[in-house]
């Protein structure tokens, strides 16, 4: 009975070694910085976000279990896929669905207004880097609302797209229209990701609504407030394009309401370019925002102040809007309202690893589908 125990009380000291040696790896990817050095982004995104296969045990089971059962559908609008619209493609997929489905879309323009509904999680839209298609539809706040007139809104959980270009093709606001707000894409799903894809608007272009997102290698370009929303999310070597003009030109419009709201957007990587000038790398338009902009080149779009309290001084002390080793005629500290935060090498850690998103447990790369 002795050994027996002994040999009980070994198994469990090793599976709790075990245990504890997964967690250290898990929390390793999530610390481990971007480097500051751009060429080297892909190969610490290879170290830390392997497949699905190499992962046992660390993703979220029900993600480790959908990715094992993942499926390929296929739209093309020549009608050689199973689908010629992407929404008849959405419907075929059962609610409550437990496998990733990958929509393979075809390239070619879709004029679809696009839901991807909460109860059906893990959908990727996936097009070829080669023969991007084009997803499109004119829908306005006027007639939807804000929110809800997204040409795609994926509402649910473990959503990711790549290589797919998303537009709402209304026309650029003239600032006297009312309700001319119109979205390309919300994405109000926890744990979603976007790879090399073009996100198109003007006005409110991308809702990054709420939960942990991830971006990489993306073109988002837009007029006012074009990255907007409650999200926390990580924006890495994306191009941030500015449509300026005589009017108010703003980047983000990031929602946190308090400052114990767990949200924030960390750009880290990114590229400021556009035409005109005096635009805002964001605006208090409500409380306690939350940007980071770290290793971004800042063109001279932007504005010398930088940032915008949206006047409301009274918020000068309750947003959080930082920098950290950004370059570019833009970037220059010298002009930047007092309430810039020039952060230290100390401060900027929790915004330039996957921590920031928890990415460990449900990030992986882009799928490569054999279609």
């Amino acid at each position: 009975m002795g050994g027996k125990t002994t040999c009980m009380g070994v198994d469990a000291a090793l599976t709790m070694t075990l245990i504890l040696l997964t967690a250290t790896l898990a929390m390793a990817d999530d610390d481990t910085p971007v480097p500051a050095d751009q060429s080297q982004v892909n190969t610490w995104l290879n170290n830390n976000v392997k497949p699905y296969t190499e992962r046992q045990g660390t993703l979220d089971p029900a993600l480790a279990t959908a990715e094992a059962g993942q499926t390929v559908i296929k739209v093309m609008k020549d009608g050689s896929g199973q689908f010629k619209t992407i929404t008849d493609a959405v419907n075929s997929i059962p609610a409550d669905n437990t496998k990733r489905v990958i929509v393979y879309i075809g390239g070619g323009e879709y004029n679809e207004k696009i839901t991807i509904p909460r109860n059906k999680p893990f959908v990727t839209f996936y097009g070829s880097p080669t023969n991007m298609p084009t997803l499109t539809f004119a829908g306005t706040s006027q007639k939807y609302g804000t929110v809800n007139s997204a040409t795609v809104i994926a509402e649910s959980d473990y959503f990711m797209a790549a290589n797919v270009i998303i537009k709402n093709s209304s026309p650029r606001p003239d600032g006297k229209m009312v309700g001319a707000q119109a979205v390309a894409l919300r994405v109000s799903g926890n744990k979603s990701a976007l790879y090399n894809c073009r996100l198109i608007g003007f006005q409110d272009t991308l809702c990054d609504d709420k939960g942990n997102h991830f971006f990489k290698d993306c073109f988002i370009e837009g007029t006012v407030d074009f990255i907007w929303g409650s999200g926390k999310s990580l924006y890495l070597n994306t191009a941030l394009h500015v449509l300026g003009d005589n009017g108010l030109t703003v980047i983000t419009a990031q929602a946190r309401d308090s400052a114990s709201d767990d949200t924030g957007y960390s750009f880290v990587h990114c590229n400021i370019t556009g035409t005109g000038s005096g635009a805002y790398l964001g605006r208090a338009w409500r409380t306690n925002p939350m940007v980071v902009y770290a290793y971004t080149s800042i063109s001279e779009v932007i504005n010398p102040a930088g940032w915008s309290d949206d006047n409301h001084p009274e918020r000068d002390s309750t947003v959080f809007y930082g920098e950290y080793k950004c370059s570019g005629p833009g970037s220059s500290a010298a002009g930047r309202v007092k309430y810039t935060k020039h952060l230290t090498d100390e401060q900027i850690k929790p915004f330039l690893s996957l921590g920031y998103i928890q990415g460990s447990k449900w990030l992986l790369p882009p799928p490569n589908p054999k279609v």
